[in-house]
């Protein structure tokens, strides 16, 4: 394999990533906790954009069961985009792990 070839594959790669990174940032993924009375919205690149909590959630006598159900939904919805965000990166790079990736 020539250098040509190489620096157009690396070049071509590059694009896939910025683009797979573009979608990332669009894409939205939720995770829920206490059978769906709190929902956590995160981007595909890991940022939370919306918390959803039932009003049967909210119970004055105990707020630590309401934070405990906000840490699990938005870790459920994190699990998800990093498994969305590594499933799309492996489909640009075939596979090989790049560092920040």
């Amino acid at each position: 394999m020539g250098m040509a070839n190489l620096q157009r594959m690396a070049m071509q790669m590059q694009q896939g990533i910025a683009r797979v990174k573009e979608e990332l940032a669009d894409a939205r993924v939720e995770g829920t906790a206490g059978g769906g009375v709190v929902k956590a919205v995160v981007t595909g690149d890991n940022k939370l954009v919306e918390v959803v909590i039932d009003p049967s959630a909210v119970d004055p006598e105990d707020v630590e069961m309401l934070q405990d159900l906000i840490v699990a939904a938005v870790n459920e919805a994190l699990q998800s985009a990093s498994q969305l965000a590594e499933t799309k990166m492996a489909a640009v790079t075939g596979g090989l792990r790049l560092p920040g990736m």
